[in-house]
């Protein structure tokens, strides 16, 4: 009887998440497989050569303007995280702590305002913010702290920077949020007790207990930013591009869909290497915490 009921309760549990799997099979497997079977071939304009072959990698590997976009995707994305986190992590401390359990609800409301409008809207608001004779620069020779407009702040890779951070950063405080709500408060009070100060509990109980969140966050940030092609093309300029611009141009203007498929591949492997790693960096700081 009992095995009938275990097979029963197995066979129900297939039966919920068989359609989910298939799902993620039909639209996220077989699309990845047929990207990474696409890497292999080569292009000549219209002509396709389904002959397996390493060209594109060595191609991809070998040729400076890749490794560039490359290198500046990854460079871009590591930095916005950074700063993402760095702010987002103080909002969501002051939340947690410091704000009427009855109020906090309405907090992270206001947290989630940015995703009322559209992300094109948002990305040509930071131009007029960020233009020639944008907001800011009008609102700073207005007040005398320079004499000339700025011209660093738009069309670089400091205006990729700027939007991306603006982008994600309720994406960077809910984790962090969450992860700290969870956090027992009498530990911090017996910490309290044993002598510890508000800054060494901090350190040693608060931060610790609250890096699971920090993590989710840093990987929030960091994976999508490296794929983002819609914020450097309007706000980056020839100086802010990323990888994901050359794999548009590669499958939609040049018509070199192998070799786009392979930068795509690439860009998935640093992404996941560097995830792995990080998250491997985060259990060694929590053992040596603990």
């Amino acid at each position: 009887m009992a095995g009938a009921t275990q097979r029963s309760e197995a066979a129900t549990g297939l039966a919920l998440v068989a359609p989910p799997l298939v799902y993620a099979v039909a639209l996220l497997a077989v699309p990845m497989a047929v990207i990474v079977l696409f890497s292999f071939w080569t292009q000549d304009y219209l002509d396709l050569d389904t002959t397996l072959t390493l060209d594109n990698y060595r191609e991809a590997w070998t040729d400076p303007i890749y490794r560039e976009l490359m290198a500046r995707s990854v460079y871009i994305s590591g930095v916005v995280t950074l700063i993402t986190v760095v702010l987002a992590f103080p909002v969501a401390y002051y939340i947690s702590f410091h704000v009427a359990p009855e109020r906090k609800a309405l907090w992270i409301f206001l947290v989630t305002i940015p995703f009322w409008t559209s992300y094109l809207v948002r990305i040509f608001l930071w131009k007029v913010i960020l233009g020639f004779n944008g907001v800011l620069n009008t609102s700073l020779i207005g007040i005398g702290l320079i004499d000339a407009p700025l011209t660093v702040i738009l069309y670089n890779l400091n205006a990729v920077v700027i939007a991306l951070a603006h982008a994600f950063a309720p994406f960077a405080i809910l984790p962090i949020f969450v992860a700290l709500e969870r956090i027992d408060r009498s530990l911090l009070e017996a910490a309290r007790d044993l002598g510890e100060t508000a800054r060494s509990a901090f350190v040693r109980v608060t931060l610790p207990l609250a890096m699971p969140g920090v993590v989710a966050a840093s990987l929030i940030v960091f994976i999508p930013t490296i794929g983002d092609y819609i914020t450097p093309r309007l706000v980056g300029g020839p100086g802010g591009l990323m990888i994901a611009n050359m794999i548009q141009t590669q499958f939609l203007r040049l018509n070199n869909a192998p070799m786009g498929a392979t930068l795509a591949v690439l860009a998935m492997l640093i992404v996941s290497g560097i995830a792995l790693l990080f998250v491997l960096a985060n259990r060694r700081f929590l053992k040596r915490r603990g």
